[in-house]
């Protein structure tokens, strides 16, 4: 695939208003244990059933002398949370995901990419970072709804972060870190790159989800597709293909977005990624998402454009009306593809008993 977006964490420092899921907050004594715990317990399982090979054909560049007719590129792991360098989440889990990552795609050039708000960087964190194989630091906190960080107050954080980044002998990146843009991805110099939920960026509009819900923040309208872009649906079933992603939850959860549609697609603690995949390839409502059309999901089902763009209505928490075709994805997927997708399961499952 080109890209796998992985928590590996619902731990983290802060309880941003904004966050697209409410389970990304402050855990304190037990409570934090367990997190932690059931993290260690499943990443090894997770990274166990990723593909073998993490690569896929660049289809922006064909090439007459590549044996399948396009440039391959290696692909990338973007690791994340909540927040991936809180204690004890980046010794218990984020270090040793890293080493496995590492020793599973060693070789093949594939990109690891560390995610994280960006205030808890220090030059020791850096350097351990970039001894487990990390290519790319992205610094995802720098926009008005991180406290401390409004306006000017994150300048002197923008400025030390860069300060400590190139002293670590890192770059930063030159292509938009919004943007599905990695042409200047190099295996020779580690890259990081600085952004946040501001205007300009493809969260800008905050999506519908979590506590950004709650809150009423979203500023997305009908005609704003989040599936159609990158973080979306978008490409998910072309494994092997650029645009192909998929993003996975610290409990082994699969979605085809960041976003996260009402039900998980399958579980990387039982299953392996490509098998999940596989299943999916040729079902009208996958198909259609992994097209960018989610008002297509339901054709198949009797629910036509019409049907989802209305299903796709609701009222937020505030008592505003809103209209997203989001919230017609979520209806769709409780009212008639969760039975389907356990039926997906439960037949996969039963091949995979078959074959052992």
């Amino acid at each position: 695939m080109e890209n796998i977006y992985y928590v590996i964490s619902w731990a983290c420092h802060r309880r941003c208003k904004h966050c697209y899921e409410s389970r990304f907050r402050p855990y304190v004594r037990d409570e934090l244990t367990g997190i932690v715990s059931h993290s260690k317990a499943s990443f090894p399982k997770i990274i166990a059933n990723l593909p073998e090979e993490l690569g896929y054909l660049d289809l922006s560049s064909p090439s007459e002398t590549e044996p399948q007719g396009y440039v391959r590129r290696p692909g990338r792991m973007t690791i994340s949370g909540g927040e991936v360098l809180v204690d004890p989440v980046r010794e218990q889990v984020l270090y040793p995901a890293l080493e496995m990552l590492r020793d599973k795609y060693h070789g093949q050039g594939v990109l690891i990419s560390v995610q994280t708000t960006g205030d808890l960087v220090t030059p020791k964190i850096i350097d351990e970072l970039l001894a487990r194989g990390v290519g790319r630091i992205s610094c995802a906190g720098m926009d008005d709804y991180h406290v401390g960080h409004e306006g000017d107050k994150r300048v002197p954080l923008i400025e030390q972060l860069r300060e400590m980044f190139h002293a670590a002998g890192m770059e930063e990146a030159e292509a938009d870190p919004t943007k599905r843009d990695w042409s200047d991805l190099r295996p020779d110099k580690p890259l990081y790159s600085l952004f946040g939920a501001t205007e300009d960026a493809w969260i800008g509009k905050i999506w519908p989800r979590g506590r950004a819900w709650e809150n009423s923040l979203s500023k997305a309208g009908i005609t704003d597709n989040f599936c159609n872009v990158w973080s979306g649906g978008l490409g998910f079933l072309n494994r092997g293909y650029s645009g192909s992603e998929v993003s996975i939850d610290p409990n082994g959860d699969v979605f085809p977005c960041c976003l996260k549609t009402a039900a998980p697609l399958g579980n990387l603690r039982e299953e392996r990624l490509d098998d999940i995949l596989d299943s999916l390839v040729g079902h009208p409502a996958f198909e259609a998402i992994s097209m960018g059309h989610p008002e297509r999901m339901g054709l198949a089902h009797g629910w036509d454009l019409a049907r989802f763009l209305e299903e796709s209505r609701t009222t937020r928490p505030d008592g505003e009306p809103y209209r997203n075709l989001c919230i017609g994805c979520d209806r769709f997927f409780e009212k008639v593809l969760g039975p389907e997708l356990e039926r997906l399961r439960a037949d996969r499952l039963a091949a995979k008993r078959a074959a052992e």
